[in-house]
């Protein structure tokens, strides 16, 4: 398994468990992901991840339910939820080539979700992958942008 496919990995469980725990501590994150994933650079990638998606999950839910046919995010399922804010939020904020972002989302999804998953996560992100640019803007249209994702690692 690649490096930042793990931190992506580590970053989709700490996401999950926000979703169910709002009030987590934010102190045990960074410690969570030391333990986990151990070098800085990859800890500073799923840490910008995390702290990325968190920030912006108002605007990442409105884009997910502009993009999702017949399905609010509400009543996604936790796990495809999870994968399609984190593949959203890096199609947005970082220089990751989109078809890599959407492969790893996919894998995410067959890894952690139902047998449905990675067909339901690829038609989303397929429609998010076509207007990639107007994802960056929406998400970075206020004075204060979300944090970038370094393409480090």
């Amino acid at each position: 398994m690649s490096t930042r496919r793990r931190a992506r990995e580590v970053a989709l469980q700490v996401l999950y468990q926000f979703d169910f725990n709002p009030t987590a501590a934010a102190a045990d994150l960074h410690r969570f992901l030391e333990v986990r994933l151990r070098l800085p650079g990859l800890v500073g990638f799923a840490e910008a991840l995390v702290t990325g998606v968190t920030t912006e999950r108002e605007r990442i839910d409105q884009l997910l339910d502009e993009r999702s046919e017949h399905w609010r995010v509400s009543r996604m399922a936790a796990t495809d939820r999870a994968v399609l804010r984190l593949a959203i939020y890096e199609l947005a904020c970082s220089e990751t080539p989109g078809a890599v972002i959407v492969d790893e989302a996919i894998e995410l999804a067959r890894r952690y979700g139902a047998a449905g998953s990675p067909a339901f996560v690829s038609g989303i992100l397929g429609r998010c992958l076509t207007d990639r640019e107007q994802l960056q803007e929406r998400l970075q249209e206020d004075e204060s942008p979300a944090p970038s994702v370094t393409d480090t690692p």
